[in-house]
């Protein structure tokens, strides 16, 4: 009987052992680079809350500080960042409120990566329109979804390619490039317009 009990108390202690090891490590909590002790409104408290948007706000953090390193003093964007902050905290009103979040996160990693140099653009192309000024245009194909740089009369765009029938499509704030065989159309401001592709 002593043996007996000896034995099930040994397979209870090898099988609780066994269940120990099984279980997975606790996952690390990642925090945002602020301090969510003193997070203020709907959006910060999500970000607090949520791992992904988290990872998101330590990530956009890193990269703006490499950026600040390779941007002139007069050109840094810090008043552009607090601006961005303050776009990202209006997202409170949007109908998805963690989308809208995440979208303004991966948007502005992917502006200052570009901004800061940090990445290089793979494919660039000129565009003939007629009277209206040539544009530039610098793509970065690396990145999801690809961005392209759309430079003219002093204007510099960054617009993201999105789904088309045809050709490649790129809209950004108040602009649209759809080309196709290299003719592209133009839509800036209110204009619209023709382009070439510059042999």
């Amino acid at each position: 009987m002593q043996k007996l009990a000896f034995m099930s108390c040994l397979f209870l202690l090898t099988a609780c052992q066994a269940t120990s090891e099984s279980e997975p490590a606790a996952t690390e909590v990642i925090e945002p680079s602020f301090d969510c002790q003193k997070a203020q409104g709907q959006v910060e408290i999500l970000i607090c809350n949520d791992q992904e948007l988290a990872a998101l706000d330590r990530q956009m953090s890193e990269v703006y500080q490499a950026a600040l390193a390779n941007i002139p003093a007069s050109a840094q964007p810090k008043a552009m960042q607090r601006g961005w902050v303050k776009g990202r905290n209006d997202c409170w009103k949007s109908q998805d409120v963690r989308q809208c979040t995440l979208d303004n996160y991966q948007d502005r990693i992917r502006e200052l990566q570009i901004e800061g140099q940090l990445i290089k653009p793979l494919n660039s192309a000129t565009f003939d329109c007629g009277e209206y000024p040539a544009i530039t245009a610098v793509f970065y194909t690396q990145l999801d979804p690809v961005v392209g740089v759309f430079t003219f009369a002093e204007q510099k765009i960054l617009a993201n390619n999105v789904r088309s029938g045809s050709g490649a499509k790129y809209q950004g704030r108040n602009f649209e490039f759809w080309e196709h065989h290299g003719e592209a159309s133009v839509q800036f401001l209110g204009d619209s317009y023709q382009c070439q592709l510059r042999p």
